[in-house]
């Protein structure tokens, strides 16, 4: 659904205005043991309207997509600002920072399109291959879905963008009992791209599946871990979330301002002199990233952010009125999930920058410690204290790969754990599953390579 001309509402913007069309389309398909427990395809679509003036904001939104709805959303916002204005008068004379970016970029599928049937069928053949040859499983879920976002923008600035992106996962859970308790493993298949692109036949992810279930059972065997301060290889899985949760959100100037740990350390060395860490637009090594932001919600052209750099605290995440207040430049980092969303400071594509290392050189390099490949989930605060679940790891003994370990948790502070970092690998890898829940939630790309470093890994 795009639209192309936004621009002939210009002359009914009095103030510095933002106007957005947008369709979300969701599909889902989930399996329990073989039981169908969802099959939902759903749309969801608006145009929003925000205005600045006098360093407020007016927002106004509608699901209904006509000339005349959306005159009546952007005169809307202007009576809001106008109103928070009479309320507010401490801010009077404040200016947003100008941008102007002309983009558009469409990740629509260039295959026949398939229908929700097709998928239903394609779900239930790839869980009819693991009941028949793994039959002493306890449990299977199975949930494949695709989420396409499309947006159109301008702004007063001159902004204006258009942008299809899509991505579409598989996500299998499977449990086996070992002891009279079950023991799980989740794996996700897929990324950017709609899932046409990501799924053509079910065998195609037959051996991935196998693999899976020989860790599951690595796991059900396993031992646990021992607690305490141990030397720790953090698989791109642990990375990415260490760079997302627990020093990501403290480097997002909203967050900043609001008294995010990070405000202290500008400047200053939080991190072995190893460590680099990027907030990534849409591109990596010249290949696109998970979550691609070519224009942000803003009109403002994105940026890649380089939050870190050789250990020292160098940036943080914009929209135009952090950076106003922060005297920096605007990012690309404001985001919105739907129409009726106002764009909030999100991170894109955060990741710590390779190394030199392989990973058998850092599995050598250990004595006594653990190699951590894959996270539930995680918490961390404003003060970059995090705690994640670990949900697959094996044991390092004298410098070699042992025995699997059951679920367990790590914890600590970041900018102290980032200081132990002393290896990193030369990989990168990524990960694009995960949707970060900060106020609205918002599809984000995570990883990084492996690295080395000292963290608190909880026992029994």
């Amino acid at each position: 659904m795009k639209y192309d001309n936004l621009n002939q509402f210009k002359d009914s913007f009095s103030n510095y205005t933002e106007l957005r069309v947008q369709e979300n389309r969701n599909n889902r398909v989930n399996l329990t043991n073989g039981d169908v427990t969802g099959n939902v395809a759903s749309t969801t679509s608006g145009v929003s309207a925000r205005v600045f003036k006098d360093g407020n904001w007016g927002f106004s939104s509608s699901p209904d997509i006509t000339n005349d709805s959306i005159s009546n959303v952007v005169r809307a916002s202007t009576d809001n600002v106008q109103f928070m204005n009479k309320k507010d008068t401490t801010r009077c004379g404040i200016f947003l920072p100008e941008t102007q970016a002309n983009y558009e970029m469409n990740f629509t599928t260039k295959k026949d399109r398939q229908n929700q049937k097709f998928w239903l069928d394609f779900v239930k053949e790839v869980d009819g291959y693991i009941e028949k040859k793994y039959p002493e499983l306890l449990s299977r879920n199975l949930v494949l879905g695709g989420l396409d976002m499309e947006k159109s923008l301008f702004t007063s600035d001159g902004s204006e963008s258009y942008s299809m992106t899509p991505r579409a996962h598989l996500y299998i859970m499977l449990s086996i009992e070992k002891d009279g308790s079950p023991i799980n493993l989740m794996e996700v298949w897929g990324g950017l791209g709609q899932l046409e692109d990501k799924f053509t036949e079910p065998a195609n992810i037959y051996a991935d599946i196998d693999s899976m279930v020989e860790k599951l059972k690595q796991k059900a065997d396993g031992a646990h871990a021992e607690a305490g301060f141990q030397d720790i290889i953090l698989d791109a899985d642990l990375a990415g979330i260490l760079a997302h949760e627990a020093i990501g959100h403290t480097t997002e100037a909203d967050l900043v301002m609001g008294g995010s740990v990070a405000g202290d350390y500008i400047g200053k060395s939080v991190a072995s002199p190893l460590v680099t860490l990027i907030d990534y637009a849409n591109t990596y090594n010249s290949k696109t990233c998970p979550v691609p932001v070519y224009v942000d919600d803003e009109g403002t052209k994105s940026e890649d952010v380089v939050i870190i750099e050789n250990g020292v605290l160098k940036k943080f995440m914009h929209n135009k009125d952090s950076a106003r207040h922060f005297e920096a430049d605007p990012t690309g980092n404001a985001r919105a999930y739907e129409f009726s969303d106002e764009p909030l400071i999100r991170m894109r594509n955060t990741a710590f920058v390779p190394g030199r290392h392989s990973l058998d050189e850092m599995i050598a390099s250990i004595d006594d410690g653990y190699y951590l490949v894959k996270t539930g989930n995680g918490q961390a605060d404003s003060t970059s204290e995090f705690t994640f679940a670990i949900t697959m790891g094996y044991k390092i003994k004298n410098g070699t790969l042992g025995q699997a370990i059951k679920d367990t948790t790590i914890s600590g502070v970041a900018f102290d754990v980032l200081k132990t970092v002393d290896m990193i690998s030369s990989d990168m890898v990524w990960s694009s599953g995960g949707m970060c829940g900060k106020k609205q939630w918002i599809p984000v790309g995570m990883g990084g390579p492996a690295i080395k470093c000292k963290v608190n890994i909880g026992g029994r």
